[in-house]
């Protein structure tokens, strides 16, 4: 089998346009933007796509795989010195943020967004990883022990929908309310888990009156 023919300088150059108008468009829209849209906005004939990448799909997945694969890069190798607790917690809610504002990777995490070829290892390299975090946090005693790693999708979709129907508080807020709930009760620190505007004393005092 011989090996592809190197693109010539004009053709690298409408491939890279068409990335780049992709990544873009697929941030906004996911899936649901057409290809000649993605055409005019790179600013080449829907047939110049087509010969780079014959369906949607195919270019859906070159777009979102170079992204997915340094989510996954990151997890893998979080800071030295960050707790495994902590580390997980970032991870997960870097995941929520980065699905609420790139419905591309949105769509690509949640299996009713995109289709079942579409990135298939990628995304399961993501959940590997967030596991593989997941055990280490369980282990230094900063995760409940009875969370499991299938869990860790309706974690990442229930944080989303949280954030999705409170878009009038503060980003990320719900998601940190939702992570919380997974803290291990032995960390003993519950400081972090409200802030100062949520605490009951900073609730105002309504006076009841008795009707006459």
């Amino acid at each position: 089998m011989t090996d592809p023919k190197p693109l010539r300088a004009d053709a690298r150059r409408n491939r890279a346009r068409i990335l780049e108008a992709a990544q873009a468009a697929f941030a906004a829209e996911g899936l649901a933007v057409p290809l000649d849209e993605i055409a005019r906005r790179a600013d080449v004939g829907a047939g110049t796509v087509y010969r780079h990448f014959p369906t949607k799909e195919a270019l859906f997945e070159t777009v979102i795989q170079d992204r997915l694969r340094q989510l996954a890069e990151d997890a893998r190798t979080p800071a030295e010195t960050q707790d495994p607790g902590e580390a997980f917690f970032a991870f997960l809610a870097r995941i929520v943020d980065q699905a609420m504002f790139n419905k591309a990777i949105c769509d690509a995490l949640e299996a009713s967004g995109s289709p079942p070829d579409v990135s298939v290892r990628t995304k399961q390299d993501i959940w590997d990883a967030m596991a593989v975090l997941m055990a280490k946090a369980q282990r230094a005693g900063t995760v409940r022990a009875d969370l499991r790693p299938a869990d860790l999708r309706s974690v990442v979709s229930g944080a989303l929908a949280m954030e999705r129907h409170a878009q009038d508080r503060p980003p990320g807020r719900m998601t940190r309310l939702l992570l919380d709930a997974l803290r291990s009760a032995r960390t003993g620190d519950e400081s972090h888990l409200v802030g100062e505007d949520d605490r009951l004393d900073a609730v105002p005092q309504v006076e009841l009156r008795e009707d006459a």
